[in-house]
């Protein structure tokens, strides 16, 4: 390659994450975040159909983490580029991801589309993306992790349920937030009474197409686990 393509090919890329005002700038004289569209440029030099970034967002502050991410996003979109992107952070795989797989002792243990995984019963994706928490208040209460997605995050189905039925529903935890444009997440309530006495109710809650999950049920001395669309 000349060296006349070498540079122009350099200058597109610093255009194309950014730094076109950087282009001969040394590397001390750039930040944390501009360093990385540094690599990240130097990546695509070859044009590649997948890039991979391996922790690109962990020592980084939430600003320039956004805007990073808004990059990985945007080159996505606008190459048609495959990104990989390996993270601990689940605030990240909300941000960008449009799927995900969870991975254990080298293996992987789930994967699919975020939605997918929002809508598999016992994602454990889906809990660590939308973590809830919270036992029964008292005896004879029946705990449910319900998730929304889809036109059902939108619609007052709690404030229905409570109305339909005459019955108080505690919430215990919440974690709602926007994913692919999309609002999404999981609410842990308690109803009153027993799991055999509240058939009903969660029958309404599934015909709403909320998937429910019971996480404690009086009739049980055991954890019960009955995960249901």
């Amino acid at each position: 390659v000349s060296a006349a393509r070498r540079s122009a090919r350099a200058l597109e890329l610093l255009d194309l994450v950014g730094l076109a005002d950087k282009a001969k700038a040394y590397p001390g004289q750039l930040s944390g975040g501009q360093k990385q569209r540094v690599g990240i440029a130097r990546a695509l030099a070859g044009n590649p159909k997948v890039l991979l970034s391996d922790e690109a967002t962990s020592a980084l502050d939430p600003e320039t983490t956004r805007s990073i991410l808004q990059l990985l996003r945007d080159l996505n979109r606008q190459l048609g580029l495959t990104v990989l992107l390996i993270t601990h952070e689940m605030d990240v795989v909300k941000q960008i991801c449009d799927s995900a797989a969870l991975m254990r002792k080298g293996r992987i243990v789930e994967s699919g589309t975020v939605a997918e995984l929002l809508a598999t019963p016992g994602s454990e994706l889906a809990h660590e993306l939308f973590p809830v928490t919270g036992t029964a208040t008292g005896p004879d209460r029946t705990v449910l992790d319900v998730t929304f997605h889809g036109e059902a995050a939108t619609q007052p189905v709690i404030s229905q349920l409570s109305r339909t039925y005459n019955v108080d529903i505690s919430i215990l935890g919440a974690a709602m937030d926007t994913v692919g444009g999309k609002q999404i997440g999981r609410m842990r309530i308690e109803l009153p009474g027993r799991y055999e006495e509240n058939v009903v109710p969660v029958g309404f809650l599934r015909e709403q197409g909320l998937q429910v999950e019971v996480v404690d049920a009086t009739e049980e001395p055991l954890l019960v686990k009955e995960i249901a669309k």
